[in-house]
């Protein structure tokens, strides 16, 4: 079965306000969608270029009009205005305005972020390692001890799995159910927090699986977003119990500071192009990387 993502407006994940101005934002997955509901006397150029600069608005604006009406002038000095309705594909370079005296309520997917003055494309792409923890066979533990006792041991697991975090430098970026999501500022550190979680996960009786990938992605607020993030998330499924598996870019970062490994499988990954020459990282005595 697919999954299904849901959000509402009613409970945002983000608010930006401006004069005569607000917009309610929701992350989807991969997808940041706002609502933008700008009242009469509502222009661009005067209640948000002052804090944002620029002459123009540089955002590409995609989305829809629900109700109200806008107007966009552009600086070659055309000029459209879109009513209930009116799907739209906005080009860099314009100054937008609410038209009459009704208020205008827009959907957008694509420059919602940018509009405002928030740090998009190149300038929100950083170089990052990515490392993902799974627990192996967590259906069939959570069957065996029943829902109360897995709870405790799951919880018990990711309070380990933060310590180590914090030892290693790491910061947690969300939970997937029996895993987790982290990232570091340089790979040798993740893979020595991904067999110390390792470690604390057998002395509770668990085995993990884990990943770690290098790659530039995608900052939006606290989340990671990208291909990278989805090239991480294949390599660790691809990883058998107990393995701690890198790609081709990480182990050649790491091997600069003496970590071991041992080739493993060339593997064509789900989703992802070519194929992908994957290594296991071999778990040396611990040690916090200078």
């Amino acid at each position: 079965m697919a999954d299904v993502l849901a959000k509402s407006f009613e409970n945002p994940d983000d608010v930006v306000e401006f004069p005569l101005i607000r917009t309610r934002i929701v992350e989807l997955g991969d997808l940041t969608v706002g609502e933008l509901r700008s009242e009469p006397g509502w222009r661009w150029s005067t209640h948000v270029r002052p804090m944002v600069g620029g002459e123009w608005c540089q955002a590409r604006h995609v989305g829809f009009v629900v109700s109200g009406r806008l107007g966009v002038d552009f600086s070659d000095g055309t000029h459209v205005e879109l009513g209930p309705g009116d799907i739209f594909d906005i080009a860099p370079g314009h100054d937008g305005y609410t038209v009459g005296d009704e208020s205008c309520v827009q959907i957008e997917w694509q420059g919602i972020r940018a509009w405002a003055g928030f740090p998009t494309g190149i300038h929100s792409r950083v170089l990052m390692t990515l490392l993902f923890t799974d627990l192996v066979d967590s259906t069939a533990r959570a069957a065996e001890l029943g829902d109360a006792r897995w709870r405790h041991l799951l919880s018990e697991h990711f309070e380990a799995a933060r310590v180590e975090l914090e030892r290693f430098g790491g910061r947690e970026v969300t939970t997937t159910g029996d895993g987790m999501l982290a990232t570091f500022d340089g790979p040798a550190r993740a893979l020595h927090c991904a067999a110390a979680i390792r470690r604390v996960a057998q002395s509770h009786g668990l085995e993990i699986r884990a990943g770690v990938h290098v790659g530039e992605v995608e900052l939006v607020g606290e989340d990671v977003r990208g291909v990278t993030v989805h090239e991480a998330a294949r390599i660790t499924a691809a990883a058998a119990p107990g393995e701690i598996l890198v790609s081709d870019m990480t182990r050649a970062l790491a091997g600069a500071s003496g970590l071991v490994f041992e080739d493993r499988r060339t593997l064509t990954l789900k989703g992802l192009d070519g194929e992908w020459r994957l290594a296991e990282f071999v778990a040396e005595p611990e040690r916090i990387p200078s």
